[in-house]
């Protein structure tokens, strides 16, 4: 059967909007995927932002902590009084003291002169380390009294106490009920170290 030309007249309409709908379906699906691509490139590049600030924040973190130590190692030495010129009144008073509380018979100590340590590894330019080598004599009852005098020393603070070398002998004297003499004498070469830091405003 051949249509006519009345009923080609009312098709006309109906497939003209099914070629209208048909095409913007089309369009539809075309913008919809250009969308969605733009979305992913978007989601992509906030991603890729987000990873960035994760590293930032760790970054930040990291530094901020390793600040704290530095802070925590500074006060340590500031407490101790490692930091800044030497201390030898200070190194006088301690080894008085220490000779009065745990009653060493015979305490001798030379302090020369300080010299600069070249070769500290690792060091921040405007940090300068001293050492002052400090020769003791001193005569013991027994073996601990060394061991308790260089804690003692070491715990006094105002420098830095590196044993670099300490000798016991036997001096052969007896000792009686009536007289405590030292069986033994220490000579140790201790290197007081202090830490200057050039760059500090005083």
């Amino acid at each position: 059967m051949n249509p006519t030309s009345p009923e080609l007249k009312r098709l006309l309409l109906p497939i003209l909007a099914l070629v209208l709908l048909v095409g913007a379906g089309v369009a539809l699906i075309w913008w919809s995927k250009q969308v969605l691509a733009d979305a992913k490139r978007q989601l992509s590049i906030v991603g890729a932002d987000r990873a960035q600030n994760t590293q930032r924040l760790l970054r930040i973190a990291d530094e901020e902590r390793e600040v704290k130590e530095k802070i925590a190692v500074y006060r340590r030495l500031k407490d101790l009084g490692i930091l800044g010129r030497e201390r030898r009144l200070e190194w006088a008073d301690a080894m008085k003291r220490i000779r009065s509380d745990h009653g060493l018979i015979d305490l001798r100590y030379r302090v020369e002169p300080q010299k600069a340590l070249v070769s500290v590894a690792g060091k921040p330019g405007s940090i300068d380390f001293y050492s002052s080598t400090m020769k003791v004599s001193v005569a013991l009852l027994h073996e601990e009294d060394l061991f308790t005098f260089l804690t003692e020393l070491r715990n006094s603070g105002n420098a830095y106490y590196a044993v670099k070398r300490c000798t016991l002998n036997r001096t052969g004297v007896p000792p009686t009920a009536a007289n405590l003499a030292a069986r033994l004498r220490a000579e140790c070469d201790i290197d007081l170290i202090t830490i200057i830091d050039q760059g500090a405003k005083s």
